[in-house]
């Protein structure tokens, strides 16, 4: 019988791997930010006055989590122009990198996932770790073309 495996994989860059895993899984916060995010749609704005509605955390807290997110490359900060009351306001919003994904995917139930959703992380996920294992085997002398037999045999 052959076990089902949830692909729980994630590459991080070397000069800040514990500073991420520290901000993430350091804090109940960090990982309640990325159950949020799944619930939501992990594709979808992250809006600081909806995380501090739906968790039960301060203002304080939630910001201070996206800012720590944002600089390790967890989550990308952008501006959005709103008009509320015939007024314009500028909004963050905060949306999950490619990194920050792939956490997302740690804490994810299969279920949880779009099959979309599925697709694109897996696609990401395989191009990261291609590239990874072509740099590696550069690095210690391992031909190419013994990687693309290795690969072509597995896809039989």
């Amino acid at each position: 019988m052959v076990e089902k495996l949830h692909p729980y994989v994630v590459f991080l860059p070397t000069e800040k791997k514990d500073k991420i895993l520290s901000a993430i899984f350091g804090s109940k916060a960090g990982v309640d930010l990325l159950r949020f995010s799944l619930k939501q749609g992990i594709s979808k704005n992250i809006y600081q006055k909806d995380l501090v509605k739906k968790l039960n955390y301060s203002n304080k807290t939630i910001i201070k989590n996206l800012k720590a997110l944002t600089t390790l490359g967890v989550l990308n900060e952008s501006m959005e122009k709103n008009e509320k009351e015939g007024r314009i306001i500028w909004v963050k919003a905060y949306q999950l990198t490619i990194l920050g994904k792939w956490f997302a995917l740690l804490l994810a139930e299969e279920t949880e996932l779009s099959e979309k959703e599925k697709a694109e992380i897996l696609q990401s996920l395989f191009r990261t770790y291609v590239k990874q294992v072509k740099r590696l085997a550069e690095e210690i002398g391992i031909n190419k073309k013994t990687l693309e037999e290795t690969f072509r045999e597995e896809m039989k």
